[in-house]
């Protein structure tokens, strides 16, 4: 009795062992899957053309946080340009102006909600390389001979410089008038023209193909630069994540390293 009573026990314990064991070895309950709100889709951005060099990097930087998104290649052109085809129904997720101005003008169209004020940039004067021409100032713009170039009036370098011609008092007959600053900076680089009125991040990222010469009261028409996810957005979250991404610390590093001033 002894022997079957051990027998019974013994039997007991090695189901009771089996059974741990199948409970230890079982897979994990699942846990809520870490890719189940990771961002995907397309990105389409419409960006002020002064922009193009750090959003570029900025495009890619995000690119490598979010793989499952697409950046698709950003349109740049001048602000009111941009805003007018966003007005007209260009599809995109995200506009970044170089004002506050043509950022209104989608805001007042109900195609934003309220911006993000994400850099600040100020205007220079581009020469030909070594300055041959002997520019100092915006009245020395004026001297006889010199072509130079500036932004059309409607878009915010063309304003800007307006601005400080105004303030300088220099009344300025450019040679053209060009739709985004990119423009500018191209016939200056290309010895179309002497001079041109940009952006200090335009000179800079030309590096040697122009001269920079600083403008006195620049910091009078200094540009504020507001970013905003549309409305209309066809990807809503990963336009709210790029505008975050901006405005916050890695976004503001590249900024900074273009040149671009704290909002």
């Amino acid at each position: 009795m002894r022997a079957r009573n051990i027998g019974v026990i013994a039997a007991v314990v090695a189901a009771t062992l089996a059974l741990g064991g199948c409970a230890s070895t079982a897979a994990p309950a699942a846990s809520p899957s870490k890719t189940a709100d990771a961002l995907s889709g397309d990105l389409t951005v419409y960006a002020a053309a002064s922009l193009s060099g750090a959003f570029d990097e900025l495009a890619k930087e995000f690119g490598a946080a979010h793989p499952g998104v697409t950046v698709k290649p950003i349109t740049y052109d001048g602000s009111s340009t941009l805003a007018t085809q966003l007005i007209g129904g260009a599809p995109a997720d995200v506009f970044a102006s170089a004002d506050q101005k043509n950022m209104a003008k989608i805001t007042d169209a109900k195609l934003a909600g309220t911006p993000t004020n994400f850099a600040t940039n100020v205007m220079e004067i581009a020469t030909a390389p070594g300055n041959p021409k002997g520019f100092t100032d915006l009245a020395s713009l004026t001297k006889p001979g010199a072509t130079v170039v500036v932004c059309a009036p409607a878009v915010p370098c063309g304003s800007a410089a307006q601005t400080l011609l105004k303030n300088a008092g220099v009344t300025l007959t450019p040679a053209s008038e060009e739709q985004n600053v990119t423009a500018v900076l191209a016939k200056v680089k290309s010895g179309d023209a002497d001079a041109g009125l940009v952006y200090v991040t335009d000179v800079k990222a030309a590096g040697s193909a122009v001269t920079g010469v600083p403008i006195a009261g620049a910091d009078a028409a200094t540009n504020v630069y507001p970013i905003s996810a549309l409305t209309n957005a066809p990807n809503p979250k990963a336009a709210a994540a790029f505008v975050a991404f901006v405005a916050g610390p890695e976004g503001q590093a590249v900024l900074k390293k273009f040149g671009f001033g704290a909002p």
